[in-house]
């Protein structure tokens, strides 16, 4: 029997009901406090039809705050809040990952009390301007991260896996994409140390290696996803080694029998202009575990994927948004509510969040 989106999966022991997953996005509805609420909580509730829900981008350190209004996992305030939403989910059987995560350059003094956003080096993001707590400002330059501050950086995603643990999340997924810390250590556009953590490929992958080392000492290794985006231009980001890189950081975590491996595969984020773009197939040929495509999918996207086996699981982002019952909506050829509505993305109520109907026919 061929596979399709609506097949079940397994990840490890863990039971997949379908073979979607709800991407993650960031929605800014923790507030000042950065602590998951009771309105969260309904958010992803309301999506658990899924075969796998992924949290929105959670900082694992107030250093690795960069957006307004997310959440975080490094206080027990966080676990607290956190423990809402897994113990919503829990009768539903859905698996819940939490993605960790640290804006590094992709941030602004206004989120460090005057101190510079970090990252791998002096490099600054040019792009739009970034929303702070003070309003919009302009990119700054970030200052790199000494070896010293690497190594707490690395403790506090250890610590960021144990609070996801004690708050009762399913699993974790380390965001190495989409131009965030641990991807601007792997591309050399932004990483041009001379030290142990650049100049080659072996280098420029140590950091998220040592944290990867330092969740599974936490979780087991099928409980541990990591995100990449070896294709991406978002937040500035784009090398003309992004080949190279991402084939032996692709390589090296087929070692580790991950949960999966998390691919922005799609046309949403764009692609850099210096080669053919790496597919899934390409992909594939050096990684035999678990993989999840994901960005900008329709539904013919993911079923050609998974029935080709390029794809165990498709992760959809923004049509659920709009769409919580998006699993019974593909399954039965509903149409889809839009979601190009971005003014409703980002506001602090349930209105654009958890107020949108399932499908009435």
């Amino acid at each position: 029997m061929k596979n399709s989106l609506f097949s079940e999966f397994s990840i490890g022991d863990l039971h997949l009901k379908n073979r979607i997953a709800m991407a993650p996005m960031t929605r800014g509805r923790a507030g000042e406090s950065r602590v998951a609420n009771e309105l969260m909580a309904e958010h992803y509730f309301q999506r658990a039809s899924a075969g796998l829900l992924i949290t929105e981008a959670t900082v694992v350190s107030a250093q690795g705050n960069g957006w307004v209004g997310s959440p975080g996992i490094y206080t027990e305030q966080m676990i607290e809040g956190w423990k809402k939403v897994t113990q919503k989910l829990q009768p539903t059987g859905t698996p819940l990952f939490l993605q960790m995560w640290h804006c590094g350059r992709a941030s602004h003094s206004d989120f460090h009390n005057g101190e510079l956003p970090v990252s791998a080096s002096a490099v600054k993001l040019n792009g739009d301007h970034i929303h702070t707590p003070l309003g919009t400002k302009e990119y700054e330059t970030p200052r790199p991260l000494t070896v010293d501050e690497i190594k707490n950086t690395v403790a506090d995603y250890r610590q960021a896996a144990v609070n996801a643990k004690e708050a009762g999340f399913s699993g974790i997924e380390v965001h190495s994409a989409n131009g965030y810390l641990l991807n601007q250590f792997l591309d050399s556009k932004t990483n041009h140390r001379e030290d142990q953590y650049g100049g080659t490929v072996e280098n420029k992958y140590r950091f998220l290696s040592e944290v990867l080392r330092a969740v599974l000492e936490v979780w087991p290794s099928e409980r541990v996803a990591v995100r990449l985006s070896p294709n991406g231009v978002f937040n500035d980001m784009g090398s003309k080694d992004f080949r190279e890189t991402y084939l032996y950081v692709v390589q090296e975590l087929q070692k580790l029998n991950l949960g999966y491996l998390h691919v922005m595969d799609g046309l949403a984020f764009g692609f850099h202009e210096q080669g053919e773009p790496m597919t899934l197939a390409e992909i594939r040929e050096h990684y035999d575990g678990t993989i999840m495509g994901n960005c900008g999918y329709t539904k013919q996207d993911a079923e050609e994927r998974i029935a080709a086996g390029l794809a165990d699981i498709a992760a959809f982002g923004r049509p659920y948004i709009t769409n919580p019952d998006l699993v019974e909506r593909l399954q039965n050829d509903h149409p889809l509510t839009p979601y190009d509505d971005m003014s409703l993305w980002y506001t602090a109520d349930a209105k654009g969040y958890t107020d949108y109907p399932p499908y009435n026919s």
